[in-house]
């Protein structure tokens, strides 16, 4: 695996090393010890799939609250989406700065998002699935989110429909704390 720095804080974008020969390819999808080397100390609770029906829809943008933050490996197994990390660590020289990444199916790319950090995304044709891969089992009590067009960050969503959920849309505006 290639893990390509996005100049914030343990946030990388993760890139398939493929052994190719005349059936396909191989690669390493996750291998905790290669994680370790970058500093990436993750033990996955659960794996989740988010499968989207319709282009345009928008999911975010969600965290767990103290003292269930959760780190993140995301990738899209099917179609295409937009996703996005926005810097909450209050004390990180990229607060309240958001990067984005393309993935699809076909280039493979994952998305690491440590803790700290609100995580979103837009899917970009219809019929994308996206997995995750979590550091932290769901805790209900601790589910949080800002909204996802809040002007404290900026965001630049590729798409100007968004199909949102309700519990999305009403998501509140960021606050520092």
């Amino acid at each position: 695996m290639k893990f390509r720095r996005t100049g914030f804080e343990g946030l990388f974008v993760v890139e398939l090393e493929r052994l190719a020969d005349s059936r396909g390819f191989f690669a390493r999808s996750w291998c905790a010890r290669e994680f370790a080397d970058h500093g990436l100390e993750i033990a996955v609770a659960q794996c989740n799939i988010s499968y989207n029906e319709k282009r345009g829809t928008l999911r975010g943008l969600h965290f767990q609250e103290k003292p269930f933050e959760e780190d993140k490996i995301v990738r899209c197994t099917k179609g295409l989406i937009y996703d996005v990390a926005v810097d909450l660590r209050s004390k990180s020289p990229t607060f309240r700065r958001w990067f984005a990444v393309e993935l699809s199916e076909e280039n493979r790319q994952a998305f690491f998002i440590p803790k700290g950090f609100a995580h979103g995304f837009q899917t970009l044709v219809d019929g994308s699935e996206v997995l995750y891969q979590m550091s932290e089992f769901y805790h209900p009590e601790a589910q949080a989110g800002v909204r996802w067009n809040d002007p404290a960050f900026g965001i630049q969503w590729p798409l100007p429909e968004a199909n949102l959920s309700p519990e999305d849309a009403a998501l509140p505006d960021f606050v520092p704390t």
